[in-house]
């Protein structure tokens, strides 16, 4: 997956960064939102990317989608397979453990069935929304606001979002994806779990949420749990401490579980736990896809090269307590998406497939 911008500006604490002989304040990068880039990333990967499971696991995929998707019909014209679609991807923090919906990553993905491509726009979660008709807030707030008002309203969380960002970015979107923590975990363990190389020793506990990151370094096979805390880890609170992560050495390590998890999904445990993998994505996203409209994504973008995907994560500056995009970095965002859409915004062409013939 190919990426054209820096990090996203940091959550908790901030750090003075120099640019043409000025100092900017940003935020670090939270270790939650880092985590669920990565869990969204697998996610898209593994829904546009799905053939890897297609075969003995068909009669289970579909059982998914069904339970998953809207049983409505979808009129040819309006096919993923014929249009160009477009979806909000929200990550929440929603464990068991907290019962929390803050969407700690928010990302506005466009995909084309003629280029075989996609664009994703992602957000920092303390980003500052100011729009007529809503109440200035942090974009991750404004999720579990709907969801506190849907009895009230009678209007779902999921549409009061879509139409919000809608106007945000100025274009349609079409469909809503909503994905916890949970699920992150529950994919790692239906793939026997994944293999790495931890660079240092990590400790953090912390009581109010039952996290209870304790790896050591060197070479180790992680189930969920300890995945979790491993691309979630910034700091230490433990004695005697261990050393904290920056954003690079988050970003890093997330690369890292990325790639493990691909090919853990590969290898002989992900085609025997295809179908634990493909339920642990059910039981864990929320969605107003039609299921024919799922089935007509996977056909169509099943073989979608990562050269293809183009992952845009817009910037900012912090100023307490909020993030103030960077104008710039926006408007060619937005841009991006209806290009996609358009079919101008023509993909990278992968040599390795044409010549190994995939």
């Amino acid at each position: 997956m190919s990426s054209n911008r820096s990090g996203l500006p940091p959550r908790e604490r901030s750090q003075r960064r120099s640019s043409k002989g000025s100092t900017k304040k940003k935020k670090q990068s939270s270790g939650a939102r880092k985590f669920l880039k990565v869990l969204l990333t697998v996610i898209i990967l593994l829904v546009i990317g799905v053939g890897i499971y297609l075969g003995s696991m068909v009669v289970t995929l579909n059982d998914v989608i069904d339970e998953t998707g809207s049983p409505e019909a979808v009129a040819p014209e309006n096919s993923a397979k014929v249009k160009p679609i477009t979806m909000l991807l929200l990550g929440t923090d929603y464990r068991p453990e907290t019962g929390t919906h803050l969407t700690d990553v928010m990302m506005v993905i466009a995909i084309n069935p003629e280029t075989k491509s996609a664009t994703i726009v992602s957000l920092p979660r303390d980003t500052r929304m100011q729009m007529d008709g809503y109440k200035t807030n942090k974009i991750n707030a404004f999720y579990p606001n709907f969801l506190a008002k849907e009895k009230k309203s009678g209007i779902s969380a999921k549409q009061e979002m879509k139409t919000m960002m809608s106007k945000y970015f100025d274009l349609t979107i079409d469909y809503v994806v909503v994905m916890n923590f949970q699920g992150f975990r529950d994919v790692v363990d239906a793939l026997g779990g994944v293999d790495v190389n931890v660079d240092a020793n990590m400790c953090y506990r912390d009581r109010a949420d039952g996290t209870d990151i304790n790896l050591q370094q060197g070479a180790q096979h992680l189930d969920g749990d300890k995945a979790l805390g491993y691309v979630r880890y910034r700091k230490s609170n433990c004695s005697p401490k261990t050393k904290a992560s920056d954003d690079f050495d988050r970003n890093r390590r997330q690369n890292e579980v990325l790639h493990a998890l691909m090919d853990q999904a590969k290898s002989m445990n992900g085609v025997l736990g295809a179908g634990n993998v493909i339920k642990a994505i059910g039981k864990n996203v929320e969605t107003d896809f039609e299921s024919a409209q799922m089935k007509n994504m996977i056909t169509t973008y099943w073989n979608i090269s990562k050269e293809n995907v183009d992952f845009m994560p817009v910037t900012g500056e912090w100023k307490s307590p909020y993030v103030y995009l960077n104008e710039t970095e926006f408007e060619q965002a937005k841009q991006a998406l209806k290009d996609e859409l358009a079919g101008t915004n023509l993909p990278a062409k992968d040599e390795s497939s044409s010549l190994d013939g995939k």
